[in-house]
């Protein structure tokens, strides 16, 4: 059996990844969207991503082979309620890889990289939002470490 191994990139996203950050985003949009009969029709965005690239409390990273970007993700430092432990945390988000590249480790490296971000900041608590029917993206964030905490829940009325 011969494992077709790839070496790819993690870098910092600049202004010139944008066109390429809005597509990624029409995936996550498009993929969560059997999840959540709430996201308004299209179109429809998530990020402001040239906002995402400027701000200092934000990490914005691409995986990028062969000079294609294949894989995005963004960590956001954000103020902790204020009985927990630790007065800040980085949300993750924006965890994107193209469909020809999933299962090859990109996601785990994408994580990585936002996680040692996170730690020079001086961060040492990660969390994510993921749609609890997502087993596939479940079992992928088990997989690099992180571990159930809540259940979000809501009701709608009178829509």
């Amino acid at each position: 059996m011969i494992l077709k191994m790839f070496n790819f990139q993690i870098r910092t996203a600049d202004f010139s990844d944008v066109p390429v950050l809005r597509r990624f985003e029409q995936g996550v949009i498009f993929a969560e969207r059997p999840f959540d009969d709430m996201i308004k029709p299209d179109p429809v965005h998530y990020y402001d991503i040239e906002e995402m690239i400027r701000a200092e409390h934000i990490e914005l990273v691409v995986a990028e082979l062969d000079g294609e970007l294949i894989g995005s993700g963004y960590a956001r430092i954000e103020k902790s309620r204020h009985y927990m432990k630790h007065p800040v945390h980085a949300y993750l988000g924006f965890m994107y890889v193209d469909t020809a590249h999933r299962g090859k480790g990109v996601n785990g490296k994408i994580i990585a990289a936002l996680k040692e971000w996170a730690f020079l900041q001086k961060v040492t608590e990660l969390r994510l939002d993921v749609y609890d029917q997502n087993l596939p993206a479940i079992r992928a964030y088990e997989k690099v470490g992180f571990s159930k905490y809540l259940v979000n829940m809501r009701m709608g009325f009178g829509e």
